[in-house]
C-alpha cells in the first residue's frame, strides 16, 4: 500500500476527484444521502491508500483542533468495497493515527463513530463520549483516544 498524506492545497486534482469518489460510493450511494463536502476539507490533512496499480482502495482526514472538535480529528474512514475484509482499515487508522500524532504531538483525537463500528474503534484506545445521536440517520457516538501520558 502506498500512502499520500497532504493538505487540501496538496491533494491535485486526480486525488481529489478520486478521494470523492470513494467517499460517495460509500457514504451516499451505500449508506444514505448527505452533503459530503462539508467545508471541512481546506482545513483537514489528508491520508490516501492506493494499491500498487495506483487505485484509490483508503482514505481518512484529519480535521485540525478548532474546526470541528477542540482536538484533532479523524474521520471520513472509508476502505473501497472490493478491498473490505482485509484489514485494511486497521492499517488506514494505524497510519492515520501515526501522522496526526507527528503532526499534533502529545494530543487527544477526538472522532464521530458510527456506533456500530464503537468496538473497532476502542480496540484502537478510543473511549466512547457522551451519548449517542443521529447524523444523517445513522446512529453515532463521539469517541476520545486520550492524549499520551
Amino acid at each position: 500500500m502506498h500512502w499520500t498524506w497532504c493538505r487540501f492545497a496538496e491533494l491535485g486534482v486526480d486525488n481529489l476527484y478520486d478521494l470523492l469518489a470513494l467517499r460517495c460510493q460509500a457514504f451516499i450511494v451505500e449508506q444514505v444521502p448527505y452533503l459530503d463536502p462539508d467545508g471541512l476539507d481546506r482545513s483537514a490533512w489528508h491520508l490516501l491508500g492506493r494499491d500498487g496499480q495506483g487505485v484509490l482502495l483508503a482514505y481518512l482526514r484529519v480535521v485540525d483542533p478548532g474546526a470541528k472538535y477542540a482536538e484533532p480529528s479523524i474521520g471520513r474512514v472509508v476502505v473501497a468495497a472490493a478491498a473490505r475484509g482485509q484489514a485494511l482499515g486497521r492499517r488506514l487508522m494505524a497510519e492515520g493515527l501515526a501522522r496526526t500524532s507527528q503532526v499534533w504531538p502529545g494530543r487527544a483525537i477526538r472522532i464521530g463513530a458510527q456506533a456500530h463500528l464503537a468496538r473497532f474503534y476502542g480496540s484502537l484506545c478510543f473511549v466512547p463520549v457522551g451519548e449517542p445521536y443521529d447524523e444523517d440517520g445513522i446512529p453515532h457516538l463521539e469517541m476520545l483516544r486520550a492524549a499520551p501520558d
